[in-house]
């Protein structure tokens, strides 16, 4: 005889607050998710109101996840598409090409979304400085995987592997991280 449950997903988010770890370095985060609480990285600068490309800052704000790049793929609510060993992201200010994906090969400055540390095996795309995009104001910002010791990131929020699998299938479809 076989049984029926009545298990529900949980309710998707819609918002993931981020911020510094109260007495901790800047590059240290927590990432409130519903009931979770998560260590995270932040940019090696902390968290900054005037982003500048270079300055190892995450931008202050509220930015929407608009998709993600997958190595394998995931159960996941918002869009995604996997990640190609041809995938750039450019963060070469001097072109029209600033803060937009690429393709390999490329001349032009970029940050290459196939990557062996496996970082980038889940990259949200932030909606930052995209609509519209000012050059120098900060490119590649990501919401990714961390290292295991949550070491600084130039920018991006990032977590740990296993935390990101667990957050991931909870995530709505217009999910927002506020940076603050």
């Amino acid at each position: 005889m076989h049984r029926r449950t009545n298990r529900t997903k949980p309710a998707a988010l819609a918002l993931l607050r981020v911020a510094r770890r109260v007495g901790g370095r800047p590059h240290e985060g927590r990432l409130i998710a519903g009931s979770l609480v998560l260590p995270c990285a932040l940019g090696r600068s902390g968290v900054v109101r005037d982003k500048r490309e270079g300055d190892g800052a995450s931008p202050a704000g509220r930015w929407p996840l608009l998709y993600f790049y997958l190595r394998t793929p995931a159960p996941l609510r918002l869009p995604w598409r996997r990640t190609r060993p041809h995938d750039l992201w450019c963060d070469d200010p001097r072109t029209f090409l600033y803060n937009k994906p690429l393709r390999a090969p490329s001349r032009l400055g970029h940050e290459e979304m196939w990557r062996k540390d496996a970082l980038y095996d889940a990259v949200g795309v932030m909606g930052y400085n995209l609509r519209p995009r000012a050059r120098g104001r900060g490119s590649a910002i990501f919401f990714h995987i961390a290292t295991d010791d949550l070491s600084p990131t130039a920018g991006c929020v990032a977590l740990r592997a296993r935390d990101m699998a667990r957050l991931l299938p909870r995530l709505g479809r217009k999910v927002v991280l506020l940076i603050g």
